[in-house]
């Protein structure tokens, strides 16, 4: 079975697995790739299965088209860095629940409870016995839906650090061959279908870009620019390590009176740490982790349609969307200007 997208290619389906091959202005089928590739152009994307745990992407088919595509990354690294980002039980379970099937059924509950307990109500009330009621009650339940539809997509545009960031490491290394990957999830019948999509993307002049704007921002805006870096931060589980002479001493002190064989075994002290994803330092190494960090969040929205029209013209030749140091700086960095018109 062929599935049309959006970058113009045909994606052939062997199974739970699939490669898209971005053919242009070729002729349909071909099998021929682009010299050289525009950025923002979709180069491969990985299918797999999310309802079976036991299913994963297709290394291997992966492995063969990087090569044949001139990327020369040691397969174990990125192989490696994959199933630690996207492939562990827990983050596919979340992405599962945060996926558009589980969203359409949570919408879907939330409306038909949300009517039951209107209509409920209503019906105490002496004008509830009439026709006019029922579709006024509709219209409440319909509207209370839509409005929490718009605020889930509204969620979906920002940047999760639960999916996007964990490619950040992923992206770290493709990006240096001019390739950034994002995750998407679509609905194939009643199956929630992860795509992984490799995404053609030269950083230099992106990062060129960022780098000035970030000098510029650290000699005019540094307050503004530190608060906005201080938003990206994740928390991270640490543990205690207490100091060797108070543990002996406090050992010493909640010992037994009485000899016992039982081991007392303790729990380690954890507490929670703010992690910053972008640390002070030189702006081009500042810039550097922005574009890696939201690489992940960009591939995502552009292949969904839902990054806005830029104002002024990027680094994407012949393209209407943003490009990615544009995104960077009015989704993180806050800057006074927007490239972005309104949908």
């Amino acid at each position: 079975m062929a599935h049309k997208s959006q970058a113009g290619g045909i994606e052939k389906n062997g199974s739970l697995s699939s490669i898209l091959y971005c053919k242009s202005d070729l002729k349909e089928g071909s099998l021929q790739w682009v010299k050289e590739p525009l950025d923002g152009q979709v180069l491969l994307v990985l299918s797999m299965d999310n309802n079976c745990s036991a299913t994963s992407f297709d290394m291997e088919l992966c492995a063969e088209k990087l090569k044949s595509l001139g990327v020369q990354v040691a397969a174990d690294q990125w192989r490696r860095l994959i199933q630690d980002a996207l492939l562990k039980p827990e983050v596919r379970q979340y992405m599962f629940y945060n996926s558009r099937a589980f969203q359409i059924a949570i919408a879907v509950i939330f409306y038909m409870s949300l009517w039951t307990n209107i209509y409920s109500t209503v019906q105490l009330c002496s004008f509830g016995r009439y026709w006019e009621a029922s579709v006024l009650v509709t219209l409440a339940a319909v509207a209370a839906t839509v409005v929490v539809i718009l605020v889930i997509d509204r969620r979906q545009r920002k940047i999760n650090m639960n999916t996007d960031v964990r490619l950040a490491a992923v992206n770290e290394v493709f990006i240096k061959h001019s390739l950034i990957l994002g995750i998407t999830d679509a609905l194939d019948g009643p199956h929630s279908i992860l795509q992984l999509w490799f995404v053609h993307f030269n950083p230099e002049r992106c990062l060129q870009s960022l780098s000035a704007h970030i000098m510029d921002l650290q000699r005019t805006q540094e307050s503004g620019l530190r608060h906005s870096l201080d938003q990206l931060c994740v928390v991270m589980e640490a543990t205690v390590q207490p100091n060797p002479g108070t543990e002996e001493k406090t050992l010493r002190e909640e010992s037994p009176l009485l000899s016992s064989r039982v081991n007392l075994n303790k729990e380690p002290v954890t507490c929670n740490e703010l992690l910053r994803l972008v640390p002070e330092g030189p702006p081009e190494v500042m810039a550097q982790q922005l574009l890696v960090i939201f690489s992940g969040c960009y591939v995502r929205l552009l292949v969904t349609g839902r990054l806005p029209r830029a104002v002024a013209e990027g680094h994407l030749e012949n393209s209407s969307m943003p490009c990615l140091c544009q995104f960077i700086e009015t989704t993180a960095l806050n800057t006074h200007h927007s490239w972005f018109m309104g949908r």
